[in-house]
């Protein structure tokens, strides 16, 4: 059986280091299993969270030689094993400790997304109508865990901190899944552009590159988005419009 070093970050929010451990590792390990078996073997007190182990409960991520990624679905013939591979926690969240860190802000920033409001029924039986094309476009944003990756890999949130100011890629595939759902009436345009910061996103992709569930977050969501704040506040045939109906 072949061993790898592993370069694990360890500590809290007032000081820490990287530290290396060298395990056993096998054919078809992934990085979760050699960090469990780190805490096994040398270091009972590692703090990390996992749930699952098959890449759907979002619990184990971390930055994984510098990319945000699942502990579970990253194998370790995925990475250069001759020298250390490095785990740290994600760098957009307050660490708790070690690998851990406190994503809570993520569930206040959900509550405050304006929920699903459906127009009244159209058939007589109290149901609705709709097309099989608009009901496609959003299952793809069902599918997302909140593995937060999307988030960590942001640079709004990682490197500038605008936690304030914007809620992010997985909030924004969030919102769009309401948005574009046939039968929701809400209107929540006017928090996308002044709350919710879609403005500071730069279109760059890298949340859509780190998605394990292959969301196409920014094309398929926050675009089209941008597209409808644009038109609905700054398209000058749309303010000409208001002017006549006035």
């Amino acid at each position: 059986m072949a061993k790898a070093t592993f370069r694990i970050w360890r500590g809290d929010a007032e000081s820490g280091q990287f530290v290396d451990y060298t395990t056993e590792v096998a054919e078809g390990m992934v990085v979760l299993d050699a960090v469990r078996r780190i805490q096994a073997d040398e270091a009972p007190d590692l703090a990390c969270r996992w749930n699952c182990k098959a890449g759907k409960c979002g619990s184990c991520s971390a930055e994984i030689n510098g990319l945000p990624r699942l502990m579970c679905m990253t194998r370790l013939n995925s990475l250069p094993t001759d020298k250390p591979v490095r785990v740290e926690p994600l760098k957009a969240f307050p660490l708790v400790k070690d690998l851990i860190t406190d994503v809570s802000w993520n569930y206040e920033v959900k509550k405050k997304i304006k929920r699903f409001k459906p127009r009244p029924p159209d058939a007589e039986d109290g149901t609705w109508r709709m097309s099989q094309k608009d009901i496609d476009r959003v299952q793809e944003f069902r599918k997302c865990i909140e593995c937060f990756l999307c988030q960590d890999v942001c640079h709004v949130l990682r490197e500038h901190h605008l936690h304030k100011e914007f809620i992010g890629p997985r909030f924004f595939v969030y919102v769009a899944a309401l948005e574009m759902n046939p039968l929701d009436v809400e209107d929540r345009l006017a928090e996308l552009k002044d709350t919710d910061g879609i403005g500071y996103c730069n279109i760059t992709k890298c949340c859509t590159k780190v998605c394990p569930e292959e969301i196409t977050i920014t094309d398929n969501a926050i675009i089209p988005l941008k597209e409808r704040v644009v038109s609905e506040f700054y398209d000058p045939l749309v303010k000409l419009v208001r002017i006549f109906k006035k």
